[in-house]
């Protein structure tokens, strides 16, 4: 008796403690919002969940400074195109790691590894000098060369890939089944969940990529959202508000696509064995 009293307190508890944590991570985007609706918004009033005078006029600004949707397409479409791509190359590498038999298997994918440990600093000269090299810097296939494949991709895929039993491979095979057949009609509907999460991970990553853009990119048409927004920054001073306008446009996109797949990230995430 004495358990089943003191247990709807500890269920009180546990929401309670949920619902201060839900809120300590959703404050920053509530601020977001409320300083991008308040005339002349200052961070340096300090974070508040009041709006002052609320106006649209932050937004109104943005559209007029910024060629928001010649950024968006710009951002949307490389997003998209790398996202493809890193489905493509990340599915095809896995099921080669995980499932062909050739000299050197182990070394090169501890190669592949060891590559999520160095930082996109290092390599922005080596990437940059290469597409100055070959007179690819200011385009857009500078922009998604880097994000064809990646190692953690690669991960994800293979290691899904090894949690499918072996012994459909060799049922396939004993029908004649070659390993493009097997990799297509086998192996890909079983691991659509890692693969789901691997194009959440590359459009948000993508989305929201600012350094190299940065680097590699001159010209106001091959801008990305990111790259524009930060020339909303003045020298001297900088109008908060319509620099959070910007912020809520960037955002947008990913919450959805967030809400949307969220089952197919913890889904993946599970099959995959990764925390």
């Amino acid at each position: 008796m004495h358990e089943q009293t003191r247990s709807p307190a500890r269920r009180a508890g546990l929401y309670g403690l949920l619902s201060v944590a839900a809120f300590v991570m959703l404050f920053p985007f509530l601020w977001t919002v409320v300083t991008s609706l308040t005339a002349g918004g200052n961070l340096g009033d300090g974070p508040t969940l009041w709006i002052k005078n609320p106006t649209l006029d932050a937004y109104r600004t943005l559209l007029s400074a910024l060629p928001m949707w010649r950024v968006t397409v710009n951002s949307f479409a490389v997003a998209v195109v790398s996202t493809l791509a890193q489905l493509v190359t990340g599915a095809m590498a896995a099921y080669a790691f995980s499932r062909l038999q050739f000299r050197g298997k182990g070394l090169v994918f501890g190669v592949y590894l060891a590559t999520l440990m160095v930082p996109l600093q290092v390599l922005v000269v080596p990437l940059f000098i290469e597409m100055k090299t070959f007179s690819l810097q200011d385009t857009y296939f500078a922009l998604l060369a880097p994000s064809f494949a990646s190692a953690f991709g690669i991960f994800l895929v293979k290691q899904a890939i090894d949690g499918v039993p072996r012994e459909l491979d060799e049922a396939a095979t004993i029908d004649g089944g070659s390993h493009l057949r097997i990799f297509a009609t086998i192996i890909l509907p079983l691991v659509r969940p890692a693969l789901a999460t691997l194009a959440i991970f590359a459009f948000m990553g993508s989305w929201n990529s600012f350094l190299w853009p940065l680097v590699v990119i001159r010209s106001p048409e091959f801008m990305t959202l990111p790259l524009g927004l930060s020339t909303l920054h003045g020298q001297y001073t900088t109008q908060w508000n319509v620099v959070m306008a910007g912020s809520v446009f960037s955002i947008i996109p990913i919450a959805v696509l967030y809400l949307v797949a969220q089952r197919h990230i913890i889904t993946g995430l599970a099959h995959t064995g990764l925390k």
